[in-house]
């Protein structure tokens, strides 16, 4: 598969999965309907499993603009593959936020939350305060993106194996579910945890687009911090590694 198809599928595989828990959890009269935090954080991790599983052969399993950023700082991909890895990303949360509303569309249309139906495609934080949501985002995606590299270094270089989330196969994407995890449950409870501009741009662009009935503004004032975050987390998790390795 091309690494950038594969960015693409498994972007959109995150997102449907991702942000469908959301919706499962939030829209109105679903099976799901308010099960609460630990479903969200759950169906999270595994969505980062799904989405990884099936692009990391391929392209590394980014996933995720700051991965990606980090990674061509550390010098582990080109630098020309960034824009066709960032542009598959967003086209990925774009679809997969898509396909969230055509799943769950008659949940949209009997949920009367305008707030709740936005969560299902981006985040927002609980208590408004743009630098200490900027803190929050870049905080959680240093503590994904350190890990990721430490847990990757023994596999960079090795002929065959892409340079992304992990290279160590199926069993080495489940320690990445598990830092998702554990970002949702400890970290999670400020911004919603993006920590991936991919995540929230894509399917925000979608809610401001979709004739999802009963919609709100989709919180552009507010989109620049899970953007601007996670870029700046993973600058300082590059470094890091820089200084550790």
């Amino acid at each position: 598969m091309n690494p950038y198809t594969a960015e693409f599928l498994g972007t959109t595989l995150l997102v449907l999965f991702g942000n469908g828990v959301v919706a499962n959890v939030v829209l109105a009269r679903t099976k799901g309907n308010n099960s609460g935090w630990i479903v969200i954080t759950a169906g999270w991790a595994l969505a980062v499993f799904v989405g990884a599983f099936c692009a990391a052969p391929a392209s590394g399993a980014h996933l995720n603009p700051a991965v990606t950023l980090a990674m061509a700082i550390a010098g582990k991909i080109a630098v020309a593959k960034v824009p066709g890895y960032l542009l598959a990303q967003l086209l990925g949360g774009f679809v997969g936020g898509s396909l969230v509303f055509a799943f769950y569309r008659e949940h949209f249309k009997v949920s009367d939350n305008a707030d709740g139906k936005l969560a299902c495609f981006a985040t927002a934080p609980n208590i408004r305060n743009s630098a200490q949501s900027f803190f929050c985002e870049a905080l959680g995606t240093f503590v994904l993106i350190l890990p990721i590299f430490l847990l990757s270094d023994a596999t960079f270089g090795l002929p065959g194996q892409p340079s992304g989330i992990v290279g160590l196969g199926s069993i080495g994407l489940i320690p990445v579910a598990l830092i998702v995890f554990a970002i949702g449950v400890s970290l999670g409870g400020t911004t919603g945890y993006a920590i991936n501009p991919a995540r929230d741009l894509g399917p925000r662009i979608a809610h401001y687009l979709l004739p999802i009935p009963g919609k709100r503004d989709s919180d552009w004032g507010y989109a620049w911090v899970p953007i601007l975050g996670p870029l700046a987390g993973a600058v300082l998790a590059a470094w890091a590694h820089r200084i550790l390795a």
